[in-house]
């Protein structure tokens, strides 16, 4: 799983720390060369190595050292190529991809002088590129190096410092602090990238949909109809709100088909559903005490009472503002988007994940109703208080309001209450219907509404009735989102009879994909599977290293060396990983891979015992132009899992129902059970 893969990382740094110090140093330097310093996550990585700090995996010296050398030499060579190439630099790719980039950077240089290298090393994008502009404006290599030296002393004291006391606070949660700190990790990566592709869809989009835009503005100006009319009131670009429209329509057709996409999907049965699952069962093992606490809180901060209030709150700031069509608007928002929320739910009657204490039309699951309503509500209000206030409050509201809606929506993600389609099948529902809404409020002009009063509002709302919401329900709604620690059971007996049908045929991956099939299924416990697996010729499989990962850029290297690639089923990462090296010389070209992974079912009779689930497949490898070796699985399953057949000694051969044999397996499944491993195999 996630935590074991983790462990292996921090035990492998733990051998070898100078991989960690050197790999602080590349990345602070690259943090410094232009364009590579926006695509690598440098700081992240960083931050990550220092909070090892206290746990004694690295030292903090080092680390200091490490990071401050890499920024010292980043920022120097980043000078030398302004210096040695002047401006001829600009037009050279991938630097004249991004004339935005080397636009504000030289306007900061131009602004600060001296002062900017120091300022612009804290400042994300222009970093890269001031010191560029510092040796093509020609300033003196003395007075370069020294404000290069103090910003890389305060640089790298205050990343290494700061991950340093994460690591500290992580440390005192104990056994917590490895799931929580993964989480913490997905929770940055989505965020990540929902922003990036926000960032993209905008970039490419807007440009494509406003000259679609003026083929509709030049077909209504050759008609005289009412429709053409009305377009070009519109669309006439003299309205200072024609970009918001062209970006609220971007947002809606984009929203809506990503709705219906994912409506199609949950009606049809299409591997989304089956990326629930996946998903699901990742961020349930991923959960813990501290992180429940945490998400939770947030979860009631979107509960109706909150909504309720908040929506009361800016309806009677509204009104006292005499803002008679703002407040309709706002009404007609909140209201519509709840009532046509539960209409989905009840027409789709789609279950919850778990068997959480939820009842009526909250008892259904599509779309998520906390992500569909939080979204509308403080997205419109952050629309509405953007749209009177300056450019840097206008970020600040935006950020704020996506940064809770994101928080708000992945709880219901982590607390097992949404599946995955359903959150974001409602936030696509939500930003839809808010960017409707947004199209017919910018047709006509509205009064002001006191953008800094009604945030302020809108904010003291939420602290005062989310708190007493969080104070009041915080007990009840932690026995409703416990962890459930009892797996489902069957009774051994039931189990070899027909109960391992109820297990899936196929590995299903994060993305909902269906892959190889199952084709072993291991009642008992993994050490003996071990056992019996070494004493047959079976061995485990290469730790995942640095050393171990260059392996694969060698052409002379036997496949007992080449650690295994580990893959997800249904949410989890292989508990055991076991090869067999096919015979032939001490270089082979193919091997057996046998995959196990947990299954949430335990099994019952004289003893209670875990039963897993695996599949046994055949790695061939092969070496393009002799540099690198690659693989690839080969389609016969039925070879490789004789062969675990025979290494067990025992089982019972048994065939999926009709329609799952496919290609190149028979459908036939190994079924294999502690203590019962010397017998020959039976039908």
């Amino acid at each position: 799983m996630m935590t074991s893969l983790v462990s292996s990382i921090i035990e492998f740094l733990t051998v070898n720390p100078h991989v960690a110090y050197l790999a602080v140093l590349l990345l602070a330097l690259s943090e410094s060369i232009p364009i590579i310093g926006a695509v690598v996550p440098g700081t992240a990585v960083i931050l990550a190595l220092s909070a090892l700090v206290p746990s004694g995996v690295l030292l903090l010296w080092p680390l200091l050292v490490a990071a401050t050398l890499g920024a010292i030499a980043g920022d120097g060579l980043s000078f030398w190529l302004g210096h040695r190439y002047h401006r001829e630099i600009l037009g050279f790719w991938p630097l004249n991809r991004h004339p935005e980039l080397i636009q504000s950077s030289e306007v900061f240089f131009e602004r600060h002088g001296t002062k900017s290298v120091f300022f612009a090393r804290f400042v994300p994008g222009v970093r890269a590129f001031i010191p560029l502009f510092a040796g093509i404006m020609g300033m003196a290599v003395s007075r370069f190096y020294a404000v290069n030296i103090v910003s890389a002393l305060a640089w790298a004291s205050t990343h290494i410092l700061s991950g340093v006391l994460a690591g500290a606070t992580f440390r005192m949660l104990g056994a917590a602090a490895k799931p929580l700190a993964i989480l913490l990790v997905v929770l940055l990566a989505a965020g990540w990238a929902l922003l990036h592709l926000v960032r993209w869809t905008v970039r490419r989009g807007v440009p494509y949909f406003i000259d679609a835009l003026m083929r509709l503005r030049y077909w209504a100006g050759t008609h005289n109809t009412w429709l053409s009319r009305g377009v070009t009131h519109l669309l006439d670009p003299s309205r200072p709100e024609a970009r918001a429209l062209a970006l609220s329509a971007v947002l809606l057709v984009g929203a809506a088909w990503l709705f219906f996409g994912i409506l199609e999907d949950i009606v049809t049965g299409d591997p989304l559903l089956l990326a629930d699952s996946a998903i699901y069962h990742l961020l349930q093992d991923l959960r813990t005490a501290p992180g429940d606490a945490v998400m939770i809180a947030i979860t009631e901060l979107g509960d109706t009472t909150v909504v309720v209030a908040v929506t009361m709150v800016v309806l009677l700031w509204l009104l006292w503002k005499r803002a008679w069509r703002t407040a309709t608007y706002w009404l007609a928002a909140i209201a519509g988007a709840s009532v046509l929320n539960t209409v989905i739910k009840f027409a789709l009657h789609r279950a919850r994940p778990g068997e959480l204490l939820y009842s009526g039309w909250s008892a259904f699951s599509f779309p998520s109703g906390h992500s569909t309503v939080n979204l509308v509500l403080y997205g419109f209000l952050a629309f509405l208080i953007a749209r009177e206030s300056r450019p840097a409050w206008r970020l600040v509201v935006t950020l704020g309001a996506a940064t809770l809606i994101f928080l708000i929506a992945f709880s219901r993600l982590y607390l097992g209450a949404h599946w995955f389609s359903d959150v974001l099948g409602g936030m696509a529902f939500g930003s839809a219907w808010l960017a409707l809404l947004s199209l017919s409020y910018l047709r006509r002009e509205a009064g002001r509404i006191g953008s800094m009063g009604l945030l302020a509002a809108g904010c003291l709302a939420l602290m005062l009735v989310g708190g007493l919401n969080v104070y009041r329900s915080h007990a009840t709604d932690s026995d409703r989102y416990a962890i459930k620690t009892g797996a489902p059971s069957m009774t051994a007996t039931d189990w070899w009879a027909s109960g391992w049908e109820q297990l899936p045929a196929r590995r299903i991956d994060l993305t909902g994909e269906t892959n190889e099939p199952l084709t072993l299924q291991w009642a008992g416990d993994l050490p003996e599977l071990q056992d019996v697996l070494l004493r047959n010729g079976w061995r485990d499989s290469t730790a995942w290293t640095t050393l171990s990962a260059l392996n694969w850029l060698s052409t002379q290297t036997d496949s007992a060396a080449l650690p295994v690639i580990p893959l997800f089923a249904s949410g989890r990462l292989p508990s055991l990983t076991f090869i067999r090296v096919n015979s032939g010389g001490a270089l082979t070209s193919s091997r057996l891979v046998l995959r196990v992974w947990d299954v949430d079912f335990e099994l019952t009779n004289e003893r209670t015992s875990s039963l897993w689930m695996g599949s046994v497949v055949e790695e061939r490898f092969y070496h393009p132009l002799s540099l690198v070796t690659l693989t690839s699985t080969q389609p016969d399953m039925n070879a490789p899992r004789s062969t675990l057949a025979a290494a067990l000694g025992g089982g019972r051969l048994v065939p999926r129902p009709l329609g799952a044999a496919k290609g190149d397996w028979d459908g036939n499944v190994l079924l294999a059970r502690h203590g019962k491993t010397q017998k020959p195999i039976s039908d």
